[in-house]
């Protein structure tokens, strides 16, 4: 069996290695590893929660360990999709270069650029970024790439679904033609391939896993969910998942709760809240301060339940996740793969459970076609329950005015309430206005509420008398 002793690294990143409890490296690491050490540009193609992000971040600082960075021209490169997972690339840099003298800079999203300019300036080894502020920076004239000897693409097929490739494309472009380049993927769609073709020189191709399938020490279920009556689908549905996540038990010592909207992450995190659930937000309309100290409180602890966008899907690196809750359906089956990869990493078992409605039967199959096999089903808990039981407290300030009515009003058929405008009655015993006498003549047949004693006296009459008077 491979060890880290054996793939030629730094001694002091072995050190850093061993301190951090590693020993064995993963397939993708052991298999790309060694030929980026050559200075060969490498494809990497695996699935999510393999060790990836060590694959690239130990050659690289293997080869950056001789040599001096220059102001505002980094000598290597990371692009990442997400703000969160350029955060865990910086993490892997942290605890790997404990014992080097390397420096490094995060730009992303949401962090003031004169402090990301002030380290720039002062120049860096390595320079961790997603493709939008990367740019921003270049055209403020504060970045030159020309010095970039190393660049790694990280997670290509989510940058694809995001419209990142025109990006990437120009970033490539900006970069020197004798850079190596270190690509990973998992998959490979038509497009990623393009750009791997164009912009890759002869890669060592590493390939550990059948493409875009999820670990065998996830167990994955599906719960159809029939629907309900449309204004109570959505509560419905969110009392299904309280079930589910009680049915798991003890076994539950935190979860990932996926769903497609960020407002659905709103609605969901709110609803766990109120039912005495530990759970929290997560979308990329937060604010990154905010983002950031919600992942912490998750990793630590603090929080149980986190409610997420696909914003998440990717960035989010906690070897302890138990379970992984899919609120929603994804609209894309790869979505599906890299979601439930939050769970059953780092050699650990999990568990991945998702609801189903009939409008999701076409993402559904698309997902089971992608992993070659059938999602077992689960009983619908809820499936024998009346909707009323499934019904969530209604906030004070939603109640209908008819709440705030005398009970016994309230309870009354339409045919027991009084039909008389209290109106007509006082004008009747003054003598009445022709309105309320036409009113009178027509009692039995009801009234019309709300126009008062100047009611023009035709519209109460009925149509044969309104054909006997001409009207």
């Amino acid at each position: 069996m491979t060890k880290f002793s054996d793939l030629s690294l730094d001694p002091k990143v072995l050190k850093a290695i061993e301190e951090a409890g590693y020993e064995t490296p993963t397939p993708i690491q052991a298999g790309a590893i060694p030929p980026a050490l050559e200075g060969r540009d490498v494809l990497g193609i695996a699935q999510t929660g393999t060790g990836k992000t060590a694959s690239f971040t130990l050659p690289m600082i293997t080869l950056l360990g001789k040599g001096r960075a220059r102001a505002r021209m980094p000598r290597s490169l990371v692009l990442a999709p997400t703000r969160e997972l350029a955060a865990q690339v910086a993490e892997n840099f942290d605890t790997y270069t404990k014992h080097m003298k390397l420096t490094k800079a995060l730009l992303i999203g949401g962090v003031s650029f004169k402090e990301q300019e002030a380290l720039i300036d002062k120049g860096v080894d390595v320079l961790i970024a997603t493709p939008g502020r990367l740019l921003d920076h270049f055209e403020r004239g504060k970045l030159l790439l020309t010095g970039v000897q190393i660049m790694v693409v990280d997670e290509a097929d989510r940058m694809l679904d995001m419209g990142f490739i025109p990006d990437i494309e120009r970033i490539f472009s900006l970069t020197p033609f004798t850079r190596q380049t270190l690509f990973f993927s998992a998959t490979m769609a038509p497009e990623i391939e393009r750009i791997t073709n164009t912009f890759l020189s002869a890669p060592a191709k590493v390939e550990v896993a059948r493409q875009a399938t999820a670990s065998e020490r996830i167990a994955q279920n599906v719960c159809i969910f029939e629907g309900a009556k449309r204004d109570r689908s959505g509560t419905r549905k969110r009392a299904l998942l309280r079930k589910l996540i009680d049915a798991e038990g003890e076994s539950v010592d935190n979860a990932v709760i996926f769903c497609n909207r960020k407002s659905d992450v709103d609605i969901v995190s709110k609803s766990l809240k109120k039912y005495g659930y530990d759970a929290a937000p997560i979308h990329g309309d937060l604010d990154q301060s905010q983002r950031n100290r919600t992942l912490d409180d998750f990793r630590e602890g603090k929080i149980k339940f986190l409610v997420a966008s696909d914003v998440a899907a990717r960035g989010l690196d906690v070897p302890s996740v138990t379970h992984v809750f899919n609120f929603d359906v994804p609209t894309h089956a790869e979505d599906y793969v890299h979601r439930i990869g939050r769970t059953g990493r780092a050699g650990r078992d999990g568990k991945a459970v998702m609801i189903s409605e009939p409008r999701d039967d076409k993402n559904l199959a698309a997902i089971e076609a992608l992993l070659q096999k059938e999602i077992p089903r689960l009983e619908n808990p809820l499936a024998d329950e009346p909707e009323e039981q499934t019904k969530e407290p209604r906030n004070s300030r939603s109640k209908s005015r008819s709440d705030d009515r005398p009970k016994a009003a309230a309870e009354a058929a339409p045919e027991e309430q009084p039909k008389r405008n209290p109106r007509s009655s006082k004008s009747r015993k003054r003598g009445g206005s022709p309105a309320d006498q036409v009113a009178e003549s027509n009692k039995g047949r009801g009234v019309i509420v709300g126009m008062g004693d100047h009611m023009p006296s035709f519209i109460a009459m009925s149509f044969d008398e309104r054909r006997a008077a001409g009207l």
